[in-house]
């Protein structure tokens, strides 16, 4: 059963693959037991370096990937397990994807229109003239006009392709979006000219929202909550502002230490947090788990660590 206070909950999600051959075959575990939920109408922020398993938690999520094991929900009703076709309608119809790349996830021979409609053809919509019309003013949301419907994703740039991915994403009025990066191949002031835009589309649609990131400047801005993943496990899940002003997981404290400041005088003095899970860590006897230090505020670490924790933060 999920948690009725959660639209979208992820519970031990695990995800695995396998490759090369014979002597050289291994496993590599990419999600490993990741468990958190999302609210109604919330952007939640999933942070962490390259290779953490952000994306692949999110391409789990909406089984562009079969989970290796655990279990997710959308409003109560299980998205894993065997994939039937009234699964698979429940899930297309509610949860909808934009990509990192908008260059390489446009179909170069279509059509803008072709690509923006092609979520409504799916769904049984064939009158041509009514596809056009909710194309044409998808893209009006987006930014964009009536004449963009005809050419091709190459004549636009990077941030307009973004705009189309949006629109493709938000034609079938989707009540919850996985943002995979959005923003992460786009100039800095293409950056929050999309996010605006998300943001707009989140208030005028209720949308939920699991905005998927490296740069830890623009989910502060833009997320409710934040989730912290460290090679492929969950390691601090805090409201947006709790995390930025006390991060309790040393790993979180390195990533913030990282962010660049715009005044070069500081930014020079400035002393970073390395993180060395040996170091940092003894799991030889105690072992970690997720902890709720204080409402909202969960870590992940050991029964020694939560005691100093309280104790270092008065709880």
């Amino acid at each position: 059963m999920s948690n009725e206070n959660y639209i979208l909950e992820v519970k031990h999600l695990c995800q695995s693959f396998t490759t090369g051959r014979g002597k050289k075959r291994m496993t590599v575990n990419a999600v490993n037991d990741v468990s958190f939920g999302i609210h109604p109408a919330e952007t939640f922020g999933l942070v962490g370096e390259s290779g953490c398993g952000k994306t692949t938690t999110g391409r789990s999520i909406i089984r562009l990937y079969d989970p290796t094991s655990g279990q997710v929900f959308f409003d109560g009703q299980e998205i894993t397990g065997p994939m039937t076709r009234e699964k698979r309608k429940f899930l297309t119809s509610n949860i909808a994807m934009i990509f990192q790349d908008p260059i390489e996830s446009l179909n170069p021979r279509m059509t803008i229109e072709e690509i923006i409609g092609e979520g409504l053809t799916l769904r049984g919509v064939t009158d041509k003239a009514e596809v056009r019309r909710q194309v044409i003013e998808m893209l009006r949301k987006v930014g964009l006009t009536a004449e963009h419907a005809t050419r091709y994703p190459h004549e636009f740039s990077g941030g307009q392709r973004q705009r189309i991915g949006i629109a493709r994403a938000m034609i079938i009025k989707p009540r919850m979006i996985i943002a995979d990066e959005p923003v992460s191949a786009l100039d800095v002031s293409i950056q929050a000219q999309v996010i605006n835009l998300l943001n707009d589309l989140k208030e005028e649609m209720g949308l939920t929202i699991l905005f998927i990131a490296h740069n830890l400047s623009v989910v502060k801005y833009f997320s409710d909550r934040i989730g912290v993943m460290y090679y492929g496990k969950m390691v601090e899940i805090a409201r947006s502002e709790d995390l930025y002003e006390h991060p309790m997981h040393p790993y979180t404290r390195a990533l913030l230490s990282a962010i660049p400041e715009p005044n070069p005088l500081t930014e020079r003095k400035r002393v970073r947090t390395d993180y060395v899970p040996e170091r940092d860590h003894d799991y030889s006897v105690e072992k970690p788990s997720m902890v709720e230090i204080e409402p909202d505020h969960f870590v992940y670490c050991s029964p020694s660590e939560e005691a100093a924790l309280r104790k270092k933060f008065g709880l």
